[in-house]
């Protein structure tokens, strides 16, 4: 049986880039629209939520950014695209849970290799072998892609975080590089470096944080990360 072509919305309010990116991405068998602002985006999600987002960073209106920061961890992924370039727009996006991003102009076939990547996630990341990861009282729902903190308050995590930590979880007591946190989290393909690494650990970590003082992340320098707590996976509902 024949499967629905995966949906992409394209928000940018330049109409070349968006008929450039529409076109392409539609010749590699995606269905994509476009949308030119943020409120364009809002009323596009409401009559059907795509696969993923390509996300202009500077928009009039509400910014890219703004956005992000609004559907972050109940939207679908965004790449983001912005003219800036700079590596602190990079770390600013990817704090505010964009999955990935790239600098614009940027070459159509690479944003396509990142349409890719970030879509693989999810199927790789809903086939693992249990449902949840449980470890000091917390639960990584891993088909719901939810975190619960032990007094049952959800945790928003945004498609990166929620990447990094399931790496984490299913390797406890174990040290890990950054490259190798970079290849599990986030895809041997994606252009991410080691200082926005550092800034989703940072965020994460506070986000871990109960108020118990435990530190599960650990930081072995010269070495990497470990992830310093007992996890047991419940192949069932808790």
């Amino acid at each position: 049986m024949q499967t629905e072509p995966q949906r992409i919305l394209v928000v940018d309010d330049d109409p070349g880039i968006r008929e450039v990116l529409c076109d392409y991405l539609g010749r590699h068998g995606y269905e994509t629209a476009g949308a030119a602002s943020a409120a364009e985006m809002d009323r596009a999600l409401a009559a059907r939520v795509p696969d993923l987002i390509v996300l202009d960073l500077m928009m009039p209106g509400e910014d890219g950014l703004s956005v992000c920061r609004r559907i972050a961890g109940k939207g679908p992924p965004v790449v983001m695209l912005s003219a800036m370039g700079e590596d602190t727009d990079r770390i600013i996006g990817l704090e505010l849970g964009a999955d990935d991003y790239l600098a614009k102009p940027c070459n159509p076939r690479e944003l396509l290799a990142r349409v890719r990547a970030v879509l693989r996630r999810p199927r790789e990341e809903t086939a693992a072998e249990g449902p949840a990861l449980l470890f000091a009282g917390w639960r990584l729902d891993l088909l719901r892609r939810e975190l619960i903190r032990p007094d049952g308050e959800l945790v928003a995590l945004s498609a990166g975080e929620f990447a990094l930590l399931k790496a984490f979880a299913e390797r406890p007591g174990r040290v890990l590089t950054r490259e190798q946190l970079l290849e599990r989290a986030r895809g041997a393909d994606a252009d991410v470096f080691d200082r926005a690494m550092d800034v989703q650990i940072s965020r994460l970590r506070k986000k871990l944080d109960d108020g118990s003082g435990l530190e599960m992340i650990q930081t072995l320098r010269g070495e990497g990360y470990m992830f310093d707590v007992r996890v047991e996976r419940r192949r069932g509902a808790a």
